[in-house]
């Protein structure tokens, strides 16, 4: 065992590309240059994505054609991309550079859905999955979905392709975001069941059509409560799928009682219902009872930090 293991950590991705790459500097090769060479990638398609920290030092310099043709070889990937920090312009555009290829198209399958995105405008989270795949196993059949945060469609495509939405409103304002979302669409053949509505939610949005409606903005998604509300129907009410970043006072639930029952995740969960029962009071003037159907962990944001998914029912009381 100790020898299989050995070499299968030989042959890892990282040796490999230590090996050619020390090749390539010769001479000039020191030993804490390794930690420059990428130990994790994302691959999308034929476009592998490394970190931002890899290859970042000056020695590298004149080296840089030879070594993207290594890590292409080695990672058996045509073009290679190195993502930065997230850009604050609202938008949270990745600050990503194409060192190989010229096409920042890619597309990925995820639970038999195609996304296209351009990787230098868009972010695909990975972090989202065990939500996408959840939406994915409702029966959506009938019911009119209104998405406030469509982005590149993490949420449209799932309740369109898996648990198959009638119709879905999608909103949203980043411009490469909806070119993409799209895509998207057409490739999965669901563009005509879909209306995209280009713009701030908060004016986009429409009124009086959900049965079912998906806030998926992290850390809050506060600002979009009020548009939510008047998006669900007003005769018969409907669902909210309310986002948010909850802080942790400690890494583990409270002893004896499930994550589920732990006091942030209640506190913010009363927070949330409060409002959105408030707001359905005074502002769309309705007499509703609003009742939860579960809180979902999505992932962890950071050591103390849950990001949740309130569910909540707004019918008629």
């Amino acid at each position: 065992m100790e020898g299989r293991n050995k070499a299968k950590k030989e042959k890892s991705p990282l040796n490999c590309l230590k090996l050619e790459i020390q090749k390539i500097i010769g001479e000039q090769w020191k030993e804490e240059m390794i930690r420059e060479i990428p130990r994790s990638f994302v691959r999308h398609g034929d476009l592998v994505l490394i970190d931002g920290s890899s290859f970042s030092s000056p020695f590298w310099k004149g080296f840089e054609s030879s070594i993207w043709e290594a890590v292409s070889s080695v990672l058996r990937c045509n073009r290679i991309a190195k993502k930065g920090s997230v850009l604050k312009d609202g938008f949270r555009t990745p600050s990503v550079s194409l060192l190989r290829g010229v096409d920042p198209w890619v597309v990925h399958k995820d639970n038999g859905i195609l996304y296209t995105w351009d990787v230098t405008k868009c972010m695909f989270s990975t972090g989202n999955i065990g939500e996408k795949l959840r939406i994915a196993s409702l029966d959506c059949s009938g019911e009119t979905i209104v998405d406030l945060y469509a982005g590149i469609g993490y949420f449209v495509l799932p309740y369109l392709v898996h648990a198959k939405a009638r119709h879905v409103h999608a909103c949203e304002w980043n411009p490469h975001a909806i070119q993409a979302l799209r895509k998207s669409l057409a490739l999965n053949g669901i563009q005509d069941r879909c209306t995209v509505h280009e713009g701030d939610n908060r004016k986009v949005c429409p009124e009086n059509v959900a049965d079912r409606v998906n806030l998926g903005l992290i850390p809050s998604s506060e600002e979009g409560w009020v548009p939510a509300c008047k998006a669900l129907r007003r005769d018969v009410g409907g669902m909210l799928h309310v986002h948010g970043n909850v802080d942790l006072e400690s890494h583990r639930p409270e002893e004896g009682k499930s994550p589920e029952g732990r006091k942030e995740w209640i506190r913010w969960a009363d927070y949330v219902q409060g409002r959105i029962d408030e707001i359905l009071r005074s502002e769309c003037r309705l007499d509703r009872t609003v009742s939860r159907s579960g809180i979902h962990r999505v992932k962890s944001y950071g050591p103390r930090v849950d990001h949740l998914v309130l569910e909540l029912h707004c019918n008629p009381a």
